[in-house]
């Protein structure tokens, strides 16, 4: 069995796969302070609640955009599942893409994952949007081929921004509302920053398909997409198990290489 482990600024994902079946999932916040026997101890426990012993893992894959944490992970694989693991990004991981843009050593891992699963379930030309901690635009060619893409600060950040730079304005929940005209503090603040997100999102698709001169599928990922797939068309797929699936393809493409 393989264990996929996605560290994100906010959050650090593991996943138990037997082949490409997902057979437990558990998640904490990401902590760079956390040391692999931390981690054990804690993920230990919840696999046996599964009925999964560590020992049943045969291989890791690390897919990580918080340097600092990476370590205190890779420790983890080798010291209590079995080995060194995979970790994207590494010269001797292979992706089965090209990534063609001026510093392919300066992309996120999870951009390039990303890319990896929609391409290997939809094709291309495709655009991927994953809602995290930022939100990112991801451009991949019919070919498969990355060729970068665009940066927005998560919805949560520009919140946060609002209830920080604003002496009177109070801390509110990302939600839809129905109607863009608040007659009030909060409801105008959750109507600024959801539907100028959904702005943002249809603008930036309708550019970067402009730009790149091909009609293409839009594939969207992340907590947040269905909350914004409610108020756009513009998703023609959405898919919260991106990153992990594209793990388990690039685990899967080096393991077969």
């Amino acid at each position: 069995m393989l264990l996929a482990i996605d560290n994100g600024n906010t959050n650090v994902v593991f996943s138990v796969y037997d082949g490409e079946r997902e057979i437990g999932s558990w998640r904490c916040k990401t902590d760079v302070q956390r040391t692999a026997d931390e981690y054990a101890v804690w993920l230990v426990q919840l696999m046996q609640m599964n009925d999964l012993a560590a020992a049943e893992i045969s291989g890791c894959i690390i897919a990580s955009v918080v340097p600092g944490a990476l370590f205190n992970l890779v420790r983890l694989c080798e010291k209590y599942f079995g080995g060194a693991p995979l970790v994207v990004g590494e010269p001797n991981v292979k992706l089965g893409m090209k990534v063609m843009i001026d510093r392919p050593e300066q992309v996120g891992a999870d951009r390039l994952v990303n890319a990896i699963a929609a391409y290997r379930q939809f094709g291309g030309p495709l655009i991927v949007i994953d809602f995290g901690t930022a939100t990112t635009f991801e451009v991949v060619d019919r070919d498969g081929n990355y060729h970068g893409g665009a940066f927005a600060p998560g919805i949560n950040l520009s919140l946060q921004a609002l209830y920080m730079g604003g002496a009177k304005l109070p801390r509110v929940e990302v939600r839809k509302t129905d109607k863009v005209i608040g007659k009030a503090t909060i409801p105008a603040m959750q109507a600024g920053v959801y539907w100028g997100y959904v702005g943002m999102i249809e603008g930036l698709v309708a550019r970067i398909a402009a730009e790149f001169g091909e009609e293409m599928t839009v594939v969207a990922t992340g907590g947040l997409a269905p909350l914004f797939q409610e108020a756009t068309d513009v998703f023609d797929h959405v898919d919260g198990e991106l990153t992990m699936k594209g793990l388990v393809e690039i685990y899967r493409r080096n393991a077969a290489a």
